[in-house]
């Protein structure tokens, strides 16, 4: 079980934000840094303050799972109240929700920039030093990473905002190029000094193995569009092997049991590496580490009966995304669950509505808190898998030229392993009937293609994937011409609404129209 004081909010990056009256010129409530960095305590208390920024509504708390349309064409938003915002592809420079998430990304940029500038002041062992300025540099290059895959060029803020006058917030753009490879440079930099992923608890804390493979994800954004950058494929496989190479990591047997264990507050650090972590159902004591997962991507129940937990089943999934799987293929029950709830807990069959199927991996009614909160969970969410690592690693090695036969051989082997695990087989165990043959490295881009969807659906992973393949349109209008327009259900309203919307230009977000007002050397993004 969690350490529950892993995920106290910390108080003191509120503490930072001065109050005054207009006849007060002092701060009565304002602590400095020199009041603060001064014990290992208070170094991993500010640490925990940058983390806790992922867990913010406005990143993985809410938003990411399944407000801004990251699902691509496998899931739309049924939430109508965002029908007017980027979670329809109706996107503007004014939209409340991409304001907020580059907000809580620099604020997430600013939080880790104070903690490395104050790391080296208290007394301490060198070692745990060196361990809390590795992650607090690492989430730094994460953050910006979340940034530069929405908007492109962004400003690299690498000192923390010492006032807050006009004067000193003028930083401008860097280039996409740039920026990536500031950040690969600030993750190979952190990552020998992060824990070996096999002496920690759980996925909550960054490992060498959350690195690297989050370093694979970095190098495969690059090796595609827009910046189709020579060289990453080799790069991917290079990052990805740290992972692999060891054999500490598995996939767990049960596909169904990786997304239980994330409900249920159980680690599995062999198979998820690195995931935000939430705590509690925001009642009592522990009143600010509950997120919504569950509540806003769970199967639908219309009532907060206490034995299934509310939920508003903002994601659904398309019928594109149902028919990739086959029908033994035990993920796509799990993933597109087949029931919703009225106002009795008895479940209601979706029967051969599809589209009305909500997203099924975070499922409140496996959810062990009591009383379960009409708003709150305490279930996690992941931002790496092994079976996403295994899935990188081959399809570097397909798309990359300079690959011999043995790593195309080795790729199928990897992408067989997934599949293996997805029809209740033994993973490492061949399978006739499951098992791709080896006809190419071409014909397996495709095929990794589907997989990853089935892999890795409505993990906030698939509109970045489509967006880097250069098929985030195509695929977003074929989908969105499979839906019968006589279709009256709301289901299929919102549906047709939100691929309807979708546009060229919708491979990147505007910047945000407040922040370039105030910085004005902020340039905005061409069709915004």
């Amino acid at each position: 079980m969690k350490t529950i004081k892993r995920y106290l909010l910390i108080a003191v990056a509120a503490c930072w934000l001065p109050a005054c009256s207009l006849l007060d010129t002092t701060p009565q409530n304002f602590i400095t840094p020199e009041e603060f960095y001064n014990t290992q305590d208070d170094l991993e208390a500010a640490l925990r303050g940058v983390y806790s920024m992922l867990a913010d509504g406005a990143l993985y708390g809410m938003n990411i799972p399944a407000r801004l349309g990251l699902a691509g064409e496998i899931g739309y938003e049924y939430y109508d109240y965002d029908r007017s915002s980027v979670g329809f592809y109706d996107v503007a420079s004014t939209d409340a929700l991409i304001l907020s998430y580059w907000r809580s990304c620099y604020t997430g940029i600013n939080r880790a920039n104070m903690l490395l500038e104050n790391a080296d002041r208290p007394l301490m062992d060198d070692k745990v030093r060196a361990r809390i300025k590795a992650e607090a540099r690492f989430l730094r290059a994460y953050f910006h990473f979340m940034l530069v895959t929405r908007f492109w060029n962004i400003p690299v803020i690498l000192e923390s905002a010492k006032d807050g006058y006009r004067e000193s917030v003028q930083i401008a753009q860097s280039p996409m190029r740039d920026t990536y490879l500031t950040i690969i440079s600030e993750m190979e930099a952190a990552a020998p000094d992060l824990a070996d992923a096999a002496t920690l608890e759980g996925g909550g804390t960054l490992s060498q193995s959350a690195a690297y493979g989050i370093l694979a994800r970095v190098a495969l954004y690059m090796a595609g569009q827009p910046l189709e950058e020579p060289g990453m494929y080799a790069k991917v496989k290079e990052y990805a092997q740290h992972v692999i190479e060891p054999g500490f990591h598995r996939l767990n047997p049960s596909f169904e049991e990786v997304f239980v264990n994330m409900i249920q507050d159980k680690y599995d650090i062999r198979e998820t590496i690195f995931e935000v972590e939430f705590w509690g159902n925001n009642q009592s004591t522990y009143n600010n580490t509950a997120g919504q997962i569950g509540r806003i991507n769970g199967i639908m129940a219309f009532t907060a009966l206490d034995e299934i937990g509310a939920s508003n089943g903002a994601l659904r999934a398309s019928g594109y995304f149902y028919n990739l799987y086959e029908a033994n293929d035990l993920r796509r029950d799990w993933t597109i669950a087949s029931y919703y709830y009225n106002s009795s807990v008895t479940p209601i069959d979706c029967g051969t509505n599809i589209w009305r199927r909500c997203c099924g991996k975070f499922r409140r009614d496996r959810e062990l808190s009591s009383p379960k909160d009409n708003n709150y969970t305490p279930i996690n969410f992941p931002v790496l898998r092994y079976s996403d690592v295994l899935l990188m690693w081959a399809e570097a090695a397909a798309a990359d030229l300079s690959s011999s036969a043995a790593e195309i051989e080795q790729a199928y082997e990897y992408v067989n392993m997934v599949r293996r695990r997805g029809y209740g087989l033994d993973p490492n165990t061949p399978a006739e009937n499951v098992d791709l043959e080896n006809n190419g490295a071409f014909l397996l881009l495709d095929d990794i293609r589907e997989e990853r969807a089935r892999e890795l659906g409505f993990e906030s992973l698939r509109k970045d994937d489509l967006i880097r393949w250069g098929i985030l349109y195509e695929q977003m209008t074929t989908v969105g011409a499979m839906i019968n327009p006589s279709y009256t259900s709301e289901y299929y309203v919102r549906a047709r609404i939100y691929y309807g919307n979708a546009s060229r230009r919708h491979v990147v977000w505007p910047i945000p129209s407040y922040e370039m007002g105030v910085n004005r050397k902020l340039v905005q993004n061409p069709g915004f």
